[in-house]
């Protein structure tokens, strides 16, 4: 199996019923102080919370799963998704989260019957463990990004904005390890212009790009406990590369207002790396035309 847009069509068909088609809310670019259109994308109305619903289920369902379920380790969302995924094909799953997880996302593996081992500080501490229990049991391990499975799921968020949202231009996304941005570059290539936005603590696509090649970053900062990878994920770095993605990164206290403008103006509760894609365009770092129909990506709300 290769990650492609066959790869992405299959993934839609096989979740079609299993998850949201959530919903895309248009906002008025003057309520902004923008010159463009603006639709949001309410991925933050998916099953667990997030987007990461569709890669798990995707990924569970595609899956010989042996008689110790599944394994993941999560900053919190994936964790959540594949608890969520594995209760809802009932198999017993065993997650493993850095320290940061906020109790938001702590609550939500425990509603959803994981069974959760918290352990190190970031999310490359909660791999190893899970990679380490994973060889005393006969279980599978779901990825959280660098997985042709769980990528393509997340791609067919593009498939269903092409469907709601047939005029637009330009997508704007958050990245962290760059499942969800290398899903939407596989599925548009160079159709759509696609921004990946990251926060100073978190940038991971900004600081391959420089490099010419994935390397590993200083994880930190407000975002920490969902683009928190350590490295950008192979398919992610391919997808993104071969897309002419462009790189944003905004600071903290950017994102932080973003939060409480999508929370205030609009009714949108957003975890920070949601807000994110909306930090960039308020703080004119997206560079976005007046002739261009912006959608933002809010991947998820689980935030306290």
């Amino acid at each position: 199996m290769s990650l492609d847009r066959d790869s992405i069509a299959k993934a839609a068909e096989r979740l079609s019923g299993r998850i949201v088609d959530t919903p895309a809310q248009s906002v008025e670019a003057d309520v902004l102080g923008l010159p463009h259109r603006v639709t949001l994308k309410l991925e933050s109305l998916q099953h667990s919370g997030s987007f990461k619903a569709r890669g798990a289920m995707n990924a569970l369902l595609c899956s010989q799963v042996g008689s110790d379920g599944v394994i993941a380790a999560s900053g919190g969302n994936h964790g959540a998704a594949v608890a969520w995924a594995a209760q809802t094909l009932r198999y017993p799953a065993n997650i493993f989260v850095p320290s940061i997880i906020s109790p938001r996302k702590l609550e939500k593996l425990q509603l959803y019957g994981a069974q959760v081992h918290i352990t190190g500080s970031e999310y490359h501490d909660a791999l190893s463990a899970a990679r380490q229990f994973a060889e005393g049991h006969d279980c599978i391990e779901l990825h959280a990004y660098d997985q042709i499975e769980v990528v393509s799921g997340a791609g067919t968020i593009a498939v269903e904005i092409d469907a709601q949202i047939a005029d637009a231009t330009t997508v704007i996304v958050a990245c962290g390890g760059g499942g969800l941005a290398g899903g939407l570059a596989t599925w548009w290539g160079t159709s759509k212009r696609l921004i990946a936005v990251e926060t100073e603590g978190t940038k991971t696509w900004a600081s391959a790009r420089a490099a010419g090649k994935p390397v590993d970053v200083e994880v930190s900062g407000l975002a920490a406990d969902s683009l928190g990878a350590r490295r950008i994920g192979h398919l992610g770095w391919n997808a993104l590369l071969s897309s002419q993605a462009e790189s944003v990164v905004v600071s903290d206290e950017e994102v932080a207002a973003a939060q409480a403008v999508l929370a205030t103006q609009f009714g949108v509760p957003s975890e920070p790396a949601a807000a994110a894609g909306l930090a960039g365009m308020l703080s004119g770092k997206t560079s976005i035309s007046k002739d261009e129909h912006c959608v933002l990506v809010i991947c998820g709300a689980n935030s306290d």
